[in-house]
Order: C-alpha cells, then sequence, then structure tokens
C-alpha cells in the first residue's frame, strides 16, 4: 500500500484501486521478456519502481519535463525494460506516449520501443 502511495499519490479512489493493481503487478510480475532477444533482466516491479522519479513527467497531461533524476532512471534502466512497461499492459496514472518520449528528452540512445514489436 505504501508502495501505491508513493507512485500515486494518496486519496480516496487510491485505497479503492489498490487490490486490483496489487494483482495486476503480481500477475506481470516476472513478465521481462521482449522480442527479438532483448531482455529485461528486471521484474515488472522492480522496473516501475525505479521509474518513481519519472511520475511528473508522464502523468496525464504534464507538461513538466522530466527531470536529471529521471533521466538517469531511465538509462540506468535501460531500453528493453522502458519497452516492457510501455508496451505492457496499462500503468495507472502513467501517459504511455509520455513514456515512450523519455529516451529522447533524456538524450538517451535507446531504439523506440515500437521498433521492437
Amino acid at each position: 500500500m505504501k508502495l501505491l502511495l508513493l507512485l500515486f499519490g494518496s486519496n480516496s479512489n487510491t485505497k479503492s484501486k489498490a487490490v486490483p493493481f496489487m494483482v495486476f503487478v503480481l500477475v506481470l510480475t516476472g513478465m521481462v521478456e521482449q522480442g527479438e532477444g532483448t531482455t529485461c533482466h528486471s521484474t515488472f516491479l522492480s522496473a516501475l519502481v525505479q521509474l518513481i522519479p519519472c511520475r511528473a513527467a508522464v502523468a496525464p497531461f504534464s507538461r513538466i519535463p522530466p527531470s536529471e533524476t529521471c533521466c538517469n532512471a531511465i538509462k540506468a534502466l535501460g531500453q528493453p525494460c522502458l519497452c516492457v512497461l510501455v508496451n505492457g499492459p496499462p500503468i495507472t496514472g502513467v501517459d504511455r506516449n509520455m513514456a515512450r518520449q523519455l529516451p529522447q528528452k533524456c538524450t538517451a540512445n535507446f531504439e523506440p520501443c515500437d521498433a521492437m514489436k
């Protein structure tokens, strides 16, 4: 529950979404392989936690640019794990299109995630 509050803030809707989100995370933990032999070596949950510094930059309708901490997290996470996150099931509070743009905004030399499908 504390992780959910860190990721999505605290409001009355967070508690009602906690159980379905945790089931979602448990189902996806371990779904880390991406096409064409490129593999993410983190669990889905671990990759998601690494991107907490990017929360403000990927919130729907956000105009906040990614912070240096966010960019460092993107580069450390790597392209395969980022693609697992952005090509996987929806994540509450995350705009996928904005998440796909993070490598470019952070000057990370990643191939686009769409190219890996």
